[in-house]
């Protein structure tokens, strides 16, 4: 199995789209890239243990590959909000893709180089491409919440989609 890390804001959200992808084994919602060891979910949300909420993913690379993984990513976040997502906000909810090898940061360079290139927005992208860290799987409940708490997962993705349609109406 091949592993992936990626941050785009409340992992509540981040994990329904990759698990729906052929070829992945499985996806944790947790915490990267801080301090306090074992940091809790109230302990994140403070803003102060320097971690970012994030979804680790173990994937069958004979049916998905990395670029694949990279190319959903971007269609999951705002890549020009360095601070948050949506209307997530603050430094645990910033975008970035994290790699495990020089083959991933070389792919995911490209795919931001790509990204940039396309024109498809007019702010800059600022989504960084950082080494992964050790990683804290959450708490169970935070686990495939999408199933768990489909109402509230539902009222999530919809805040999300009418702060993603108000930020491109004020471009």
């Amino acid at each position: 199995m091949s592993k992936a890390l990626f941050a785009g804001g409340c992992f509540w959200c981040m994990v329904e789209p990759f698990e729906e992808m052929d070829g992945i084994q499985k996806v944790i919602s947790g915490y990267t890239g801080g301090h306090v060891p074992n940091p809790t979910y109230e302990q994140v949300k403070t803003q102060t243990t320097g971690h970012t909420e994030a979804v680790y993913i173990e994937y069958d690379e004979s049916k998905v590959r990395f670029e694949d993984l990279l190319e959903l990513y971007w269609q999951q976040t705002d890549p020009t909000d360095a601070m948050g997502q949506f209307m997530d906000r603050g430094e645990s909810y910033r975008p970035v893709i994290f790699y495990y090898d020089n083959e991933q940061k070389e792919k995911a360079v490209r795919s931001k180089h790509l990204l940039e290139d396309s024109g498809r927005y007019t702010e800059s992208i600022v989504t960084t491409i950082e080494p992964a860290n050790r990683f804290y799987p959450a708490e169970e409940e935070h686990q495939q919440f999408y199933k768990k708490n489909p109402r509230r997962y539902a009222e999530e993705k919809q805040q999300r989609k009418a702060w993603a349609d108000s930020r491109v109406g004020s471009e």
